[in-house]
């Protein structure tokens, strides 16, 4: 599609249709259990009319509204910048250098797909919040393509290194088996739980629905039933991380495209197309939650420079690369998105002192023994039942948190490995994280007062990176010195005092 560089262009049109449809289906979801609610005071007839008319009316300002922001709307992408002309009474228009631009991410919910319709986003890579990106919605797909090519069109300046270009590595249906073993499954559960009470609230029906629960388990001792109700959510939760996993995943795909920037496509209702530009690499790390860390997997997420807080709030997976895999699949897989012969996160890790274990298990003791002391103090003093229940959480979770405790400090490592460092912790999520040592801008050292007893200290690799913070938790206080002074010399040894 040929046209002069300078020419201004709307958004599409359907956007109002789209408001239409979408307002329209939120108001009368929001408008049946008002009517319901109020059908007994004023009647049947009365209340679906009056809900009816305020559904029109407020569906009518909606599409009246985003008629005129489409009327005041247009882009334009010029020779050096893209610009963004909006609004009415206080217009607004922003531009971005096209040289410092380093995203384009095209997201398609359900009814923008059934149109042919996508959202642009467009990005600088600066933690600027909303100055350092321009948001197009909607426009068609196809120009939505040509936006992302025209605007990511580099010169062939990706790393040199004899990894394949193209696709990397697509979905494989065997991996949804790791989404029940998910922190997500559980909150599903309860969430299901939560709303089953909600929605019979809105109805009216809550207290038939809890009767119906009563007589059902009117015979059922109180043990069997709250393993059957637990039973229950954890059977709900599995199915709604399955459906979450397969909306989130579905037509997965993982691709080097020419010019050094990755691209990361995926969703079944909503499509999302994420680009990752090379050159803000600075490394991967290699998640590993403890459920599916059991059943020896891991997600690969990308530390990339110029992701924003708006980023990590509204695009909780913005930086991830690969779902939850077998470990070594992800291993494979971050040598090459790293161009590397082996991923630096396999690379063997230099351990930490027993003092550091010591610690935890003193954190996992307290965390445990101070509630169960609590307990028992007011058991003395009020009733004796809650001394059975400080000696029931002393006998349930004080064996969990000393093998918490005992795995958290097994996870403890750090490493230099070629071009990068690795720090690894955590057991709950366990995260090792492969940071490139060229793009480390200082070290922050901390160290307790109990750390300087125990000889233990804390290093801090600071960059503009990814979480902008990795740290070697507790190393020992020579070699943690010596780990950062080895990783990027020169930095820290003007603060060193050498024996």
């Amino acid at each position: 599609m040929s046209t002069p560089a300078d020419d201004w262009r709307r958004l599409d049109r359907r956007t109002v249709l789209v408001t239409v449809l979408v307002t329209a289906g939120v108001l009368v979801g929001a408008a049946v259990p008002v009517a319901v609610a109020v059908a007994g005071r004023i009647g049947t007839g009365s209340a679906l009319v009056w809900t009816a008319a305020a559904v029109v009316l407020l569906t009518c300002c909606s599409a009246g509204t985003d008629y005129v922001r489409w009327r005041r709307t247009r882009y334009r992408v010029g020779a050096e910048r893209v610009a963004l002309h909006t609004g009415l009474l206080l217009v607004k228009e922003r531009s971005l250098a096209r040289e410092r631009i380093r995203s384009v991410d095209l997201t398609a919910r359900p009814l923008l797909r059934l149109l042919g319709l996508v959202t642009v986003r467009i990005g600088t890579g600066e933690h600027a919040g909303s100055d350092s990106t321009l948001e197009l919605d909607p426009v068609t797909r196809a120009e939505g393509e040509r936006l992302r090519r025209l605007l990511l069109e580099r010169a062939a300046t990706g790393p040199a290194g004899s990894h394949r270009e193209g696709e990397l590595i697509a979905l494989d249906l065997r991996w949804i088996r790791y989404a029940p073993a998910s922190f997500v499954a559980p909150m599903l559960g309860g969430a299901a739980a939560g709303a089953v009470m909600q929605v019979s609230e809105w109805a009216g029906a809550q207290g038939r629905v809890i009767a119906w629960a009563g007589d059902l388990f009117r015979d059922t001792p109180l043990l069997w039933t709250v393993l059957v109700l637990v039973l229950a959510a954890g059977v709900a939760g599995i199915v709604g991380a399955l459906g979450l996993w397969v909306e989130m995943w579905w037509s997965y795909r993982l691709e080097r495209e020419p010019g050094g920037t990755l691209r990361v496509r995926r969703g079944l209702l909503t499509s999302r197309s994420v680009s990752i530009e090379e050159r803000r690499l600075r490394g991967i790390e290699l998640v590993e939650p403890l459920g599916v860390r059991l059943l020896g997997a891991a997600r690969l997420d990308a530390i990339t420079t110029g992701l924003t807080q708006d980023d990590k709030e509204k695009h909780g997976t913005h930086n991830t690369l690969l779902p939850t895999v077998p470990r070594t699949l992800a291993d494979s897989v971050a040598a090459d998105v790293l161009r590397e012969p082996a991923t630096p996160t396999g690379a063997p890790l230099t351990g930490h002192p027993r003092a550091a274990r010591r610690r935890r298990l003193g954190w996992a003791l307290w965390a445990v023994l101070a509630p169960v002391a609590v307990l028992a103090v007011l058991g003395a003093l009020l009733t004796p039942v809650l001394l059975w229940i400080a000696l029931a959480c002393a006998v349930v979770f004080l064996p969990l948190a000393v093998l918490l405790a005992l795995d958290a400090y097994r996870a403890l490592g750090h490493a230099v490995g070629g071009a990068y460092l690795v720090t690894r912790s955590g057991t709950v999520r366990r995260s090792t994280a492969a940071l490139e040592r060229a793009g480390v801008i200082g070290w922050t050292v901390r160290q307790s007062f109990f750390q300087r007893r125990s000889g233990l200290l804390s290093i801090t690799a600071t960059t503009a990176a990814g979480t902008g913070a990795y740290t070697a938790y507790d190393t020992d206080a020579s070699e943690g010195l010596g780990f950062a002074s080895e990783a990027v010399p020169g930095l820290l040894e003007p603060f060193l005092e050498r024996s």
